[in-house]
């Protein structure tokens, strides 16, 4: 007899709760739905559901995430890169202390190669009618980033390999909850044939039907909630998959509930004492502009430098979102003003590269462009400001000199550059890109290097 199966799945949420309410009741009544009619559901989430932007998220270091996942019911979660290297050691070991889901994460290890007990590399999932279903969790390879924070992370295809070894003689159905992007994903379709669908995440696409290789389907639901993906799959009696399909639910058709609002205002103040905790008392209110030098830009950039112990940083004013008044300042309030999770991150170069780093920096269009992705939180780059470099120039604005902490830059000479680390991603300066002389600085951002300053300048010894 066959058996049909279904797979609700989410993922990159990045704390954005706008539209989980209805998530929330989709996925209950969905389940309450099948188990009416004798069929299986299985909920999982594909990874970033933490996002430490929002205050409830920061203010519960990702513990109140579980316990949405929780009550809503998920069964089984791979972990994102905000979950894996933005949380610190420790607050990550302790993340699912209280899950009520499997947590699978084939390639996450303490740095001695011991497995986190709390990270399974797969679990086979045993239907009603004695379907059997292996699960294997990857996740993205920011294997710096990893090592810094004091875990070790595998190469996710190899370690897939490893696992689809000891799962595929046992298992009826191999299904991959893949933190790894698109690109990853359709490669392991094309080099894995015996994995039958692929839960994507991470490059937030969109595949609304799914998108076969070969015959391996492969799925993703977006990002923020915007969407909840389903697999049906059909099951037939000698337990091979006789048919299977991909649909999205855009959340955005779904009814509005009564309290959502209010319980979405709720959440947003619910950060908890930790960020009502006053930080430090300013005798002054600090500005802040996106498109002129300012005195809250230049102290986060100071900041910066000292901190990374470089020769000198630059940054871009957007990455704060407004000044701070004068008097008491929270916790609450830093937060709110530099809610990326952005890292500080030290480059080695020499002159002749730390120049042309300058001048790209100098990019006259760069101030308004609006930024996505690579951490940042915030709306467009803003102007960028610049400490210990001082550039020499002429009146039509041609630069004929720069000065490295008042003196000459050497170009055969080594500097420190003090960045934010979403410098060292993407298009902005291939050369930092493509170094391997860059050291990340973790587990703090920005907000707790600018807030390590202000006490440092404002409170009185």
């Amino acid at each position: 007899m066959s058996e049909i199966i279904h797979l609700y799945h989410t993922n990159d949420l990045h704390s954005h709760f706008e539209n989980w309410p209805r998530i929330d009741k989709f996925l209950k009544e969905r389940r309450q739905l099948h188990q009416e009619t004798g069929e299986e559901a299985i909920i999982l989430d594909i990874g970033d559901h933490v996002d430490r932007w929002h205050p409830y998220t920061e203010g519960t270091l990702g513990k109140g995430n579980i316990e949405l996942l929780n009550e809503a019911g998920y069964q089984y979660v791979t972990i994102g890169n905000n979950e894996g290297i933005t949380l610190p050691h420790d607050a990550l070991d302790s993340l699912y202390d209280h899950a009520r889901f499997k947590v699978l994460a084939a390639n996450i290890y303490y740095g001695d190669n011991e497995r986190p007990e709390w990270a399974l590399p797969f679990w086979i999932h045993t239907t009603v009618k004695g379907t059997k279903i292996a699960m294997i969790g990857l996740t993205a390879f920011f294997q710096k980033f990893y090592s810094a924070m004091g875990w070790e992370i595998t190469e996710p295809f190899m370690e897939l390999k490893a696992q689809l070894e000891r799962v595929k003689t046992e298992a009826d159905v191999i299904i991959i909850l893949s933190h790894l992007g698109i690109h990853d994903d359709e490669r392991m379709a094309r080099d894995f044939p015996e994995i039958d669908i692929i839960l994507g995440a991470h490059t937030h696409h969109i595949l609304h039907q799914g998108k076969l290789i070969n015959d391996t389907l492969l799925c993703g639901a977006g990002k923020y909630g915007f969407f909840v993906g389903q697999v049906e799959m059909t099951v037939n009696q000698e337990k091979k998959i006789s048919q299977k399909r991909a649909i999205l639910y855009d959340t955005n058709d779904f009814l509005e509930l009564e309290n959502e609002r209010s319980w979405i205002e709720e959440i947003y103040q619910a950060g908890g004492k930790t960020l009502k905790q006053v930080a430090v008392n300013l005798p002054i209110a600090l500005d802040n502009d996106w498109f002129k030098r300012s005195p809250l830009t230049e102290i986060l950039g100071e900041a910066l430098r000292e901190w990374s112990q470089a020769d000198c940083s630059f940054l871009n004013a957007g990455l704060l979102l407004k000044g701070l008044p004068k008097g008491p300042v929270t916790k609450g309030d830093i937060h709110r003003i530099c809610p990326h999770p952005i890292n500080p991150c030290v480059v080695e170069v020499d002159g002749n590269e730390l120049k042309e780093i300058l001048m790209q920096s100098r990019n006259e269009e760069w101030p308004h462009i609006q930024v996505k992705g690579f951490g940042f939180r915030g709306k467009i780059m803003g102007v960028m400001h610049y400490d210990q470099i001082e550039f020499n120039e002429m009146e039509n604005g041609i630069v004929k000199g720069i000065l490295i902490k008042g003196e000459k830059l050497q170009a055969d000479k080594s500097y420190k550059l003090a960045i934010p680390d979403m410098f060292t991603f993407g298009h902005f300066f291939p050369s930092i890109h493509r170094s391997n002389r860059k050291e990340y600085l973790l587990p703090e951002f920005l907000r707790d290097i600018l807030l390590w300053k202000l006490k440092k300048i404002y409170t009185n010894p």
